[in-house]
């Protein structure tokens, strides 16, 4: 049996604080990368490497809305319509920059969806030809007639970054800056952001569009299940009719299925702590990670009922992929490195 372990943000994304690292304990996640071939590609979000994965092609952007459709509403999709995400978020100007904040940092109900994406209907659908569907509270959709000439980052980049470095680029991108500025007013005083606000929680006071393209023709899986609690991925499973389920407790667990030959695991939840910058939080998960899944797999290689472990280690600024055999745990030359040494090596490359 083959295993490929997705883990955004296995490695702490920001290079220059390398000793949040210090102290922990994972031998067992050590062991597995230091015994493994380690093969460095360029950087990309969790949801390019699942496209790749899938053997998606890039269009102007990743084509992750109509994709998301077989998830939260099926009976929208047709072969050549053009889907983009307008998801809701939270815009603060701290300084020279503006900061984002996805819904993450928030919670919205589907009311609240409703009463905004209505006003955004009333005001922009009278200039644009489109409108916002609420689909989930948190995930809301456009349907345009052709397919915008420019590139929006994905909502996973602009999190908690200067989104002014992130705006749209391309021929139509000045257009797409009017319509994100006029959310912005629109939404600046809206009656459900006042009553947000009256009750202490963010407002919504505007909306990310990325994720833009046509459903693409055909979608082939690598992968014999996958098991996660991804949504995106479990799209991909639909559309690839791949077996999904979501993501057993821990490795033991795991082992309690009927596991097939070739499995992707999806473990991402140190992504919020690290988007997020909660190193405290994100050294917990990691230990966590390290009980629960590193070590019982770890054993699983060593004992020969996994043959092989591929762990693709993704962030904002690296993709390392380690694939690691039960012949390797065998090669005493190979010494065990702290995960901070990865950091480092990469931060000089």
């Amino acid at each position: 049996m083959n295993l490929t372990l997705l883990i955004p943000d296995l490695l702490w994304p920001d290079t220059t604080h390398p000793q949040i690292h210090a102290d922990l304990s994972l031998p067992s996640l050590e062991r597995l990368l230091s015994k493994g071939t380690l093969r460095r590609y360029s950087a990309q979000e969790m949801e390019a490497w699942l496209c790749t994965s899938f053997n998606i092609a890039k269009q102007h952007n990743w084509p992750i809305a109509p994709i998301m459709l077989h998830v939260d509403d099926s009976n929208l999709i047709t072969g050549n319509d053009y889907w983009m995400r307008a998801d809701p978020v939270h815009l603060r100007i701290e300084q020279n920059h503006i900061m984002l904040a996805d819904s993450q940092a928030f919670s919205i109900s589907q009311e609240e969806a409703q009463h905004i994406t209505q006003s955004l209907n009333q005001n922009l659908g009278r200039h644009y030809d489109f409108s916002v569907l609420p689909l989930r509270p948190d995930r809301w959709y456009i349907r345009l007639p052709h397919s915008p000439q420019m590139q929006t980052p994905s909502l996973d980049q602009v999190t908690c970054r200067n989104i002014n470095n992130f705006l749209p680029v391309g021929n139509e991108s000045i257009m797409w800056h009017k319509i994100f500025n006029e959310a912005q007013m629109l939404l600046h005083e809206h009656p459900i952001n006042q009553q947000r606000e009256s009750r202490g929680e963010l407002p919504i006071n505007s909306v990310w569009f990325w994720g833009g393209g046509v459903m693409p023709p055909s979608i082939h899986s690598q992968f014999t299940h996958i098991w996660s609690n991804n949504e995106f991925a479990h799209a991909l499973a639909l559309t690839s009719h791949t077996p999904y389920s979501k993501l057993p407790a821990n490795a033991n667990e795991w082992f309690s299925h009927d596991i097939l030959s070739n499995n992707l695991v999806i473990l991402d939840n140190l992504a919020v702590n690290a988007k997020y910058r909660n190193a405290y939080q994100w050294r917990e998960t990691l230990k966590n990670l390290e009980n629960d899944w590193f070590l019982p797999l770890y054993q699983a290689l060593k004992t020969g009922r996994i043959n092989q472990i591929t762990i693709a280690a993704v962030n904002e600024d690296s993709w390392l992929e380690f694939v690691v055999t039960r012949t390797n745990l065998w090669k005493f030359w190979l010494v065990t490195r702290p995960l901070s040494s990865y950091i480092v090596k990469h931060h000089a490359n």
